[in-house]
């Protein structure tokens, strides 16, 4: 019998074959919602600035791999060393320890690394047009390798104080634990945090705001890459959300995921929309891209436990918090060029939230297994788990924007954080990237010269 037979004859070794598959598409899926954040932030920016943000996207799938190899995983899933602790992981630094592949450690290490990449790039459109290179490179790094690894070892470790996932199978907090199946909170609240906080300290782009405080439009330059960086998203969150069952085993909960994903980004993109123009503006492709983001964000944590109807409701109210977080940050004098705070920020804590309203029972039991008595309010479930899910999101919007309010002020007070005005305004590409992006005004002037040849002097 050859070595292929013999393996396809060993169930075990055929289904952890299997779950590696599921795992590495997702993370290919995941990471290439890199290219969909690179098109979304490309076309939401003004032309002047398009490779400044084009760099940094592609920069955190690099730098964020070498420091999610080196101190972010440990940090996140280094369990079991001589400190092992509820706050924060600490083995297998720079994969030090050998792990064996066939228990599926390096497929996990992939997908995991890329919803790291995931969360320090909702960064950069936050602080766009405006953040000084250097400040980019420490954020990056401190996101990827210790604000989110920690956020991470809380939530999804077998160690977490907010883990459902505790080796015992008994919760620190109770309940089911903060249950955020895919990362509302986790992922796109840490994200989202420390865009808030970057925007805070940076301030407003330079003629952003008139003498009156009223909002000056600054539009970006392609809807056409706003929209295509959009559908990537939104294709990407079908390996983000259904892939995190981890394993092909719960197909049934992947295939139920798919439909509550697709149901939210779908009502959220039309609540949105519709809030726009009751507001008395015109129909316009922006609130309807972002609308569908929230949508996605919100439904993150909650789409295994809820029914497609619920995903609706949550998708709904996600496009409603998503105008009203922007608005408000607009008559604060908060810029945010990308609305990464109110898409990610806001609608990732509505998704922790929405958990403890919408989770039915047998969909909580099926998803997580743990208490059968804590689930949603409106199902009968008591409010505990709401209890629990408030107590995470709070404990996740405080560590975040606590540690990148630190962070960011620091890089203010050393003078590194903003470029100068004059910078600014001749645009990053030209002032630090050696031109622009685009050479529509050479193309045109070589098309001239060989229609009508050299002009003579």
């Amino acid at each position: 019998m050859s070595e292929f037979q013999a393996w396809t004859t060993d169930p075990e070794a055929v289904a952890s074959a299997l779950d590696a598959l599921w795992l590495l598409l997702g993370a290919y899926l995941v990471f290439f919602m890199q290219a969909g954040f690179a098109m979304l932030e490309a076309g939401s920016v003004r032309a002047k600035n398009t490779k400044n943000i084009l760099l940094k996207n592609s920069l955190d799938a690099c730098l964020g791999a070498i420091v999610w190899w080196a101190i972010g995983y440990p940090l996140a899933y280094g369990e079991g060393g001589p400190a092992d602790n509820e706050f924060i992981g600490g083995t297998n630094f720079f994969m030090s320890e050998k792990k064996q592949s066939k228990d599926n450690y390096y497929a996990g290490w992939m997908f995991q690394w890329a919803f790291a990449a995931a969360a320090a790039t909702i960064v950069s459109g936050a602080v766009a047009e405006r953040c000084d290179f250097r400040a980019y490179l420490i954020y990056t790094t401190m996101i990827t390798g210790f604000t989110y690894p920690v956020v991470v070892h809380w939530g999804w470790s077998s160690e977490g104080w907010l883990s459902p996932w505790i080796t015992d199978g008994k919760p620190t907090m109770g309940a089911n634990g903060m249950m955020d199946f895919a990362g509302s909170g986790i992922v796109h609240m840490t994200g989202g945090g420390a865009a808030l906080m970057g925007a805070i300290f940076l301030g407003p782009r330079t003629g952003r705001f008139d003498l009156d405080g009223k909002v000056v439009d600054m539009p970006g330059h392609s809807s056409v890459l706003a929209a295509l960086g959009t559908f990537i998203l939104w294709f990407g969150w079908y390996g983000f959300n259904p892939v995190s069952t981890l394993s092909m085993e719960y197909m049934d909960v992947a295939q139920k995921v798919a439909v509550t994903t697709t149901m939210s980004a779908a009502s959220g993109g039309l609540s949105t929309l519709l809030i726009h123009v009751a507001c008395g503006h015109q129909v316009d492709i922006g609130p309807l891209l972002n609308g569908i983001l929230a949508g996605l964000v919100a439904i993150t944590a909650p789409c295994p436990v809820v029914e497609p109807y619920a995903a609706v409701f949550i998708g709904i109210i996600a496009g409603g918090v998503y105008y009203g977080a922007s608005t408000l940050l607009k008559k604060l004098k908060i810029d945010d060029p990308l609305d990464a705070a109110p898409v990610h920020f806001f609608n990732g804590a509505w998704g922790i939230i929405s958990i403890g309203l919408f989770a039915n029972q047998d969909d909580t039991v099926n998803a997580f297994g743990l208490s059968s008595d804590d689930y949603g309010a409106f199902y009968g479930g008591g409010g505990k788990q709401l209890g629990v899910q408030l107590v995470g999101c709070l404990a996740i919007a405080a560590w975040t924007c606590g540690t990148s309010a630190l962070l960011f002020g620091s890089l203010k007070a050393m003078k590194i954080l903003r470029v100068p005005v004059s910078d600014e305004e001749k645009g990053l590409d030209m002032s630090h990237h050696g031109g622009g992006a685009y050479n529509f005004a050479e193309k045109v002037s070589e098309k001239q010269s060989i229609l009508i040849g050299p002009v003579s002097a």
